[in-house]
């Protein structure tokens, strides 16, 4: 089976005391190796080329980072390569460039390395203020008390490089559709971080807005079933909708005083989800499948992806959940929505 694991490392340490070992692992076992071409020539698939993006990161953290760039040495689109990335690591690409930048900052102004506004510039600031409160939030002091205080506690934030491992078997249940434009109806929230790593948001979200799911359930007529809708994907978040499927009059009446009328109509708006061909997976049968879902996501990026031929689609990811009641309440589920396309670039070896 094909496993990709990321452990990455963030510690304190006295820069008096030099570091044994500052370095992040992302294990990867693939059974997509290099295989020849069409033309003959050789290509790595994009597992191997992880590595390549991140020595590009690493050698580039000085200057400006176009993460197309990065994409294109780990031979992926850029959607896919930054979305499996922060699947992986639980942070984005955005967040581990700038813990990269602040660490190497960090440890050039303890040993005296220059002036803050130089060393700011250095690594893409355009002010010494905004390096500053960038610094603060990461290593809890300012630049200036870095470079003057001797054995000052410093955050160092580790760099990753990949190797090969072997891990047991295990089986997940999948299936591959191509669904229709659906049109969805719901409520939004805009979170910040990795979907699946910001859980108290999302969580805090449902138990704050049960009325509004209520209204949802008594318009869909259905109390069992619901989506949760992850799109627009960023350095800064993402949007998380809470939604149920309507009929064609409700999600385009909800206005009209005889449906919610505007008082209540404003909290909703209408989620078109394109044609897209998704990987469909599903957690076990059991009456929380909320607390077992929070590993499947990673799961499906560390052991499915890698060997499907697939890479993930620019295109909503969704949740359906299945929260049966009453003699068939141990039996609720929940329904990955994974939007994939065929990479075109990969030799799956059976």
């Amino acid at each position: 089976m094909c496993r990709f694991l990321c452990r990455s490392s963030m510690h304190s340490c006295r820069i008096r005391y030099r570091i044994a070992s500052n370095v992040g692992i992302l294990s990867v076992f693939s059974g997509i190796l290099l295989s020849e071409d069409r033309e003959g020539g050789q290509r790595m698939d994009w597992i191997l080329g992880m590595q390549h993006a991140l020595d590009y990161i690493e050698e580039h953290l000085t200057e400006d980072i176009d993460y197309n760039a990065v994409a294109a040495v780990s031979y992926s689109s850029s959607y896919h390569f930054q979305r499996v990335f922060s699947i992986l690591c639980g942070y984005t690409l955005g967040d581990y460039i700038r813990f990269r930048r602040l660490s190497l900052a960090g440890a050039e102004l303890a040993a005296g390395g220059g002036r803050v506004i130089d060393i700011a510039l250095k690594y893409g600031y355009d002010s010494p203020d905004s390096f500053a409160k960038a610094f603060q939030k990461f290593h809890g002091m300012t630049p200036s008390q870095a470079r003057a205080a001797s054995g000052s506690m410093l955050k160092s934030f580790s760099r990753l490089s990949i190797r090969f491992s072997l891990e047991g078997g295990s089986t997940m249940n999948y299936r591959i559709e191509e669904k229709e434009e659906m049109i969805l109806t719901g409520y939004k929230r805009r979170f910040t971080g990795v979907p699946g790593e910001r859980q108290d948001q999302e969580c805090e979200m449902y138990v704050k807005t049960r009325a509004l799911q209520y209204i949802l359930q008594g318009l869909s007529g259905e109390c069992e079933i619901n989506f949760d809708v992850i799109t627009n994907l960023d350095d800064t978040g993402y949007d998380f909708y809470i939604a149920s499927e309507l009929t064609e009059y409700y999600r385009n009446n909800l206005y009209k005083d005889g449906v919610l009328g505007a008082e209540y109509a404003k909290y909703f708006e209408n989620i078109t989800i394109p044609k897209q061909t998704y990987a469909i997976f599903e957690t076990e049968r059991c009456s929380y499948p909320t607390t077992i879902f929070l590993d499947l996501r990673k799961r499906i990026a560390s052991e499915w992806l890698p060997c499907s031929g697939y890479q993930l689609a620019n295109a909503p990811e969704l949740v359906k959940t299945f929260w049966f009641r009453g003699e068939k309440s141990k039996q609720r589920y929940r329904e990955l929505w994974i939007p994939i396309e065929k990479t075109g670039n990969a030799t799956i070896f059976k």
